[in-house]
């Protein structure tokens, strides 16, 4: 599942990193702590993924991008090739310090790890989020960012809470911000889902 805060400031100087170092194990558990938004079960897969790569490296299939300011960091995004598909990435995580929501940062991780899926050969990118209320603004945003969905798989997670699957097809060469741009039209507007 993934959530992140976003809005119109993209002023702010970030450092970008993609070196994953054990401190980032605590670093993901208190980011996605500090949302408020996600359950133990959730958080805990949320630090395997960084436990994993730590152990296996690149081989792990995951890749990460932190988002840094003044020294700490405030964000980031983790996603990775599906294994036996030609082109095909998963989205698994993006996470903003809540401090920092409503700046843009989400948007800007999104970017940037679309840009890397791109030149890693990536085709299209998979969102997997839940159906329930509290994710309506993560669904939105990404619908304004120009993923729609592709599959709802109902009671997936427990009854009444479907899996929404989210897809963007990046060879088309829109960006986040070329889409958010857009005037509202089917397939980016947000839909209230």
């Amino acid at each position: 599942m993934t959530h992140c805060g976003d809005g119109g400031n993209l002023a702010t100087s970030y450092l970008w990193r993609e070196e994953v170092r054990p401190e980032d194990v605590e670093v993901v558990w208190k980011l996605v702590t500090a949302t408020g938004f996600f359950s133990d079960q959730e958080r805990d897969v949320a630090v395997e993924l960084v436990e994993e790569y730590l152990r296996r490296g690149p081989a792990s299939g995951y890749r990460f991008l932190f988002a840094e300011l003044d020294g700490r960091p405030v964000g980031y995004v983790c996603y990775g090739p599906i294994p036996c598909t030609v082109g095909s990435f998963d989205l698994y995580w993006i996470v903003v310090d809540p401090r920092q929501q409503r700046r843009g940062l989400g948007r800007r991780l999104l970017e940037h790890a679309e840009q890397r899926i791109k030149r890693a050969g990536g085709r299209h990118v998979y969102v997997e989020t839940s159906g329930r209320a509290q994710y309506a603004p993560t669904r939105a945003f990404y619908e304004r960012c120009g993923y729609s969905v592709a599959a709802a798989l109902a009671d997936f997670y427990y009854p009444g809470d479907p899996k929404i699957v989210y897809r963007k097809v990046l060879s088309q060469g829109v960006s986040c911000s070329d889409v958010a741009a857009l005037p509202e039209h089917p397939g980016t507007a947000t839909r209230g889902l």
